[in-house]
């Protein structure tokens, strides 16, 4: 038996066939378009997300015969989708979660915000999902004339021809729309928002029933759809984290550290959100604490297409390794504003310490560097870790890896299949179709690649890292 996990991702789809013993059987991968209108603004065309899953779903399903037992789904979250509940079709671009444009609405809502992070676990801030559609109706759009939803909702509805139109507390508790202790849609942010009820998916729990794929529409297959969740708790899962104070890094085009609370609610001071992680089918709740670092894989990328300093992202690595540290050069990669925990979306990017004699070896290293005190930032409010699970693309990096285990302090453990996030959305998929019986089963499929140990950390470095974020900074 095996599963087709689907992982819509920021920048494109990755399908993954998962055998029952946790390998990766196939693989598929299929870019999709960035549409950038204006500044700060970033959006996606629905229906280009939706190809690039059938190409995806169709290169990893030509590698093997056997035919997937279910499917699960992963995505990006807080991305802002509409769609017509008859043809399935999109009247505009979905606004993406790093959009920046509903910032002076957020300034605007400020009143109302220990009320929403009450109740949400989250805080007023462009990256959430509600502001995109406030802006949405406040710029011509009728919420009501459509169905609205994050991207697994947009896909499940692809999937099954329109039959359904759900969710999952993980994608929900992003929103700004989920109450934490309600345990669904709030109707305070509804009503704050101005988003209508009739509009919104159902939720459900994370794995079991999310309806069965049409074969009309989705390559002449008909699968149930049997766990989904948002990219981030799935790579929680995916990297069995099951116990309270496991906590990972998913290295992507941001970095995204989550710590499991249990049943607990815990909320935090100093800007980590309060989120739900997983749903059981008998409605047990597992939370977690997140921090949210918009753009670390991203500076490297802009390393490569902005300023053509690299040819290829995983080119970083040798030619930071070719200078033994920045030489005081420092990046502040706040392309798309600051996340956690500094939540400043009006910062922008600063790179300090330039010299003669400054290369861009030293500017790739400084890249590196920044990533790893971007996570020691968020670890540092964190309730104490003794091991850094790291996953995605990034962590494939050891001078990254060996960097962050240097700023932590602590070992850093990366696992021989570092694509969790599928593999979440595959294990809670195989939960909910009986290929496995239980966590501690899948607990067993995880498997160490290589372990970095903390070494001497460079204080003076990361104390000119805090000052360039004070410079970079709008609130000083």
């Amino acid at each position: 038996m095996s599963v087709l996990a689907i992982d819509a991702g920021t920048t494109g789809v990755t399908a993954l066939i998962v055998t029952e013993d946790g390998r990766i059987a196939a693989r598929g991968y299929e870019e999709f378009a960035q549409h950038f209108p204006r500044p700060g603004w970033v959006e996606h065309a629905p229906e280009e997300i939706w190809q690039a899953t059938l190409a995806a779903c169709q290169s990893a399903l030509a590698q093997t015969k056997v035919a997937p037992t279910c499917v699960g789904i992963t995505n990006q979250r807080e991305t802002a989708v509409l769609w017509d509940r008859r043809t399935l079709a999109a009247p505009r671009r979905a606004i993406v979660w790093q959009d920046r444009r509903t910032a002076q609405l957020c300034e605007r809502l400020k009143p109302h915000e220990s009320e929403v992070s009450e109740l949400t676990g989250l805080r007023l801030d462009p990256y959430f999902t509600a502001t995109k559609l406030t802006w949405l109706a406040e710029n011509g759009t009728n919420l009501a004339d459509y169905a609205i939803g994050t991207v697994d909702s947009y896909l499940i509805a692809r999937l099954t021809a329109g039959a359904r139109h759900v969710t999952d507390p993980s994608n929900a508790s992003r929103t700004l729309l989920y109450g934490l202790a309600s345990g669904g849609w709030e109707p305070a942010m509804l009503d704050l928002f101005g988003v209508p009820r009739d509009s919104l998916p159902e939720i459900l729990p994370n794995y079991g029933d999310f309806g069965t794929t049409d074969p009309g529409a989705f390559l002449g297959l008909e699968l149930p759809i049997s766990g989904v969740a948002g990219d981030q708790q799935a790579a929680l899962f995916g990297q069995t984290c099951f116990t309270p104070g496991d906590v990972k890094c998913t290295y992507g085009t941001g970095s995204f550290i989550l710590v499991n609370t249990g049943a607990e609610i815990v909320r935090s001071d100093a800007g980590l959100l309060t989120t739900v992680a997983w749903q059981t089918p008998s409605g047990e709740l597992t939370y977690a604490l997140e921090g949210s670092i918009f753009v670390t894989g991203a500076a490297v990328q802009w390393l490569r297409d902005g300023l053509g300093v690299i040819g290829s992202a995983p080119e970083s690595e040798a030619v930071a390794r070719t200078v033994p540290d920045s030489g005081g050069v420092v990046f502040v990669p706040a392309l798309t504003g600051l996340g956690a925990p500094h939540w400043d979306p009006e910062a922008r990017g600063l790179i300090t310490g330039i010299t003669r004699g400054t290369t861009r070896a030293h500017l790739v290293r400084a890249t590196l560097e920044a990533v790893a005190y971007e996570v020691r930032d968020v670890v540092g409010v964190m309730p104490p870790i003794s091991v850094l699970k790291a996953d995605g693309g990034a962590s494939a990096n050891d001078l990254l890896m060996q960097i962050q285990a240097d700023q932590l302090g602590v070992p850093v453990e990366r696992p021989r299949i570092q694509e969790t996030t599928a593999l979440g959305a595959a294990f809670l998929a195989g939960l909910g179709a009986g290929i496995w019986k239980s966590q501690e089963e899948l607990h067993e499929t995880w498997q160490l690649d290589r372990r970095f140990d903390p070494g001497t950390r460079d204080e003076e470095a990361y104390a000119r890292w805090r000052h360039a974020v004070r410079l970079a900074s709008t609130q000083g």
